[in-house]
């Protein structure tokens, strides 16, 4: 299959073909290097997402800027989980929780979309009791080595003729100052509310029985957004990439075992599952799932997946449950009030629609109309089914 007019299902399973060696050839590297396997599955899933199914290219900032983020949110994680030793667990977390929150706001514009990875990696070295400062650098060159692997094995593969050029970032409208991005932030109230159910979500987890809590803080710190619909959507999202993302490890540590080449075969088993169902939207969540439970977990693989499906599904419900109860704000009502203002207000409603519609599919409304406008411009706000 050659050129850029590749049909999509061709193009797709050459992608998770990509994603396969990756994953594989960054296990075997990993195990070469001496890296165990929860550094392992850091390198196996960044190898994994590092490739994309339309063979473009990321920019190339992004590769320092991941390690650095990462790397300075777990070390903070680390040295205060090392100052609080003696401290109660659901205090230092919630300390790092509320911490992480705040340095979010600090990221200027460009670097926004990479918040979360904030939130999650600052509170990692908090859930491994053997985490130190070694195991943090094994983990960095992990992510590293599978920054590398992914993109070099996606250069090698991508389709003859591709013209697929390095995306640039878009042309933004200048930041405001550190101060003034500080302030606006602490006087949202949905930055409150965020803060506070993440600090609250392991002893919530804790207090429900939850076999493995953080995930209630995965589920909050991941899913919970401004609006209902935009909380529904990441819900939805999150719930059907778990699941397809469990099938291919319980199926494949059951006959192989693990191994690099079972790790490819589970990693581009997933993706070529998600691209089989049409559900390339759910393929970064399910390769998530895929690579943690297969290579982070290994032989309890089978005892974790269910906690894990289960723990994520109690995130969801707190993180949906936040949003109705704490200050709740409808998509498909602001969606609705855009529409009846002036043409102005017709490319916000165009932005808010995705959100408004799954606000509606969930609630059992009437979907909304979409704005009338040109083909292209409709063509790009629809969503999946």
């Amino acid at each position: 299959m050659t050129g850029a007019a590749a049909p999509l299902p061709s193009r797709g399973l050459r992608a998770a073909l990509v994603i396969a060696q990756a994953s594989g050839f960054t296990a075997a590297l990993a195990a070469g290097l001496g890296l165990d396997s929860s550094a392992a599955a850091y390198g196996v899933i960044v190898a994994a997402l590092v490739v994309r199914p339309d063979f473009s290219r990321w920019p190339l900032p992004v590769y320092p800027v991941l390690v650095g983020l990462s790397g300075l949110s777990m070390a903070i994680g680390l040295l205060i989980g090392e100052a609080f030793a003696g401290a109660p667990e659901v205090f230092v977390f919630g300390l790092v929780a509320a911490l992480m929150q705040v340095l979010m706001l600090l990221l200027p514009g460009a670097l926004r979309p990479l918040g979360n990875v904030l939130a999650i990696t600052g509170v990692l070295p908090l859930l491994n009791a053997t985490s130190s400062w070694l195991s943090l650098g094994n983990e960095l060159a992990a992510i590293a080595l599978g920054l590398v692997v992914g993109s070099v094995v996606q250069v090698v593969w991508s389709p003859a003729g591709h013209q697929a050029p390095a995306e640039e970032p878009e042309p933004a409208a200048a930041d405001p100052p550190l101060a003034a991005r500080l302030a606006a932030g602490l006087a949202s109230p949905f930055f409150w509310r965020k803060l506070v159910v993440a600090v609250l979500a392991l002893p919530i987890g804790e207090g429900l029985g939850a076999v493995a809590p953080k995930y209630l803080y995965f589920g909050v710190v991941l899913l919970l957004n401004d609006s209902l619909g935009a909380t529904l959507a990441r819900v939805r999202d999150r719930m059907v990439g778990v699941s397809l993302g469990v099938l291919m490890p319980l199926l494949v540590f059951d006959s192989f075992g693990l191994s690099p080449l079972s790790t490819a075969v589970v990693m581009g088993g997933t993706a070529a599952l998600v691209v089989a169902l049409q559900g390339e939207a759910y393929l970064r969540t399910a390769l998530i799932s895929s690579g943690v439970a297969f290579v982070g977990y290994g032989p309890l693989v089978a005892w974790y997946i269910p906690h894990r499906w289960l723990d994520y599904l109690l995130g969801s419900a707190l993180a949906v449950a936040a949003g109705l109860l704490f200050r709740p704000t409808s998509a498909l009502q602001q969606y609705r009030a855009l529409l009846r203002r002036s043409p102005v207000a017709q490319d916000a409603a165009r932005r808010l629609y995705p959100a408004a519609l799954e606000e509606a599919r969930w609630t059992g409304q009437v979907p909304p109309a979409l704005p009338a406008v040109p083909g292209p411009l409709a063509q790009a706000t629809t969503v999946g089914p």
